[in-house]
């Protein structure tokens, strides 16, 4: 599934300027392949709180690729989850989603309410924690990082990128935060496109929203989709 052409696009939120005070949204997507067997990379985050095995149980059942970006306090709190993860690497890419899911913002500013990093060593920490974390349990080394609520100042992106990661975008948002119904949730993600890279959560069992999720994933399958992992393209 190599060579995939791989493109990042830094897209401005608040400002269009690359100060500091700026959020950018990293939306990212791959080349489309035939139109005979459409692909899309399915990431999905598990920030905190528990599995959502509505998910997770449809990706092992029907051997479906993933993404699963992790915190390492999710970690602590999910081995069980997190061995079924660990059990699986033919399916399933474990990729950085920080140590305490703490957004990768400098300054003040608090995205969707979250008290940010607010200096560049604190998220640094917020990177290299979430990958040592990986390391410890998977034995693997991340290579994506995903901050939380995916924003992030331009200072934040160009350390993230320094420690050696690729900042995962995307773009589609099927779950909103696993904040929509499972109705919304299904719809938004039975909208994706060839070439899209799809972000979810797999740690919210008591929100509706998983149950679109799982049931979207079947409806892409029935459809012909391919899922692909991030690292199964080139990233140029």
């Amino acid at each position: 599934m190599r060579g995939f052409l791989l493109s990042v696009v830094l897209s401005a939120l608040m400002a269009s300027s690359a100060s500091a005070s700026s959020l950018f949204e990293p939306q990212l997507h791959f080349s489309p392949g035939k139109p005979s067997q459409p692909r899309v990379a399915l990431t999905l985050d598990a920030c905190s709180g528990d599995i959502d095995h509505r998910i997770l149980d449809v990706l092992v059942k029907e051997e479906i690729h993933a993404t699963i970006f992790v915190t390492a306090r999710w970690l602590a709190k999910n081995a069980e989850a997190a061995d079924i993860l660990k059990r699986h690497p033919e399916l399933f890419e474990i990729e950085d989603h920080g140590r305490n899911h703490v957004p990768a913002v400098t300054g003040s500013v608090a995205p969707y309410g979250i008290k940010p990093a607010g200096t560049l060593q604190a998220v640094s920490d917020e990177v290299l924690g979430g990958a040592e974390a990986i390391a410890q349990f998977f034995g693997t080394a991340p290579t994506w990082f995903r901050g939380a609520t995916a924003l992030y100042t331009d200072d934040a992106i160009q350390e993230i990128v320094a420690l050696g990661f690729r900042v995962a975008g995307f773009s589609l948002n099927a779950d909103m935060g696993a904040s929509v119904d499972a109705k919304t949730a299904e719809r938004r993600l039975g909208a994706a496109k060839d070439g899209d890279v799809i972000i979810a959560h797999i740690n919210q069992p008591k929100r509706p929203a998983g149950a679109g999720i799982a049931q979207g994933i079947m409806d892409l399958k029935k459809q012909g989709f391919v899922f692909v992992r991030l690292n199964d393209v080139d990233a140029k």
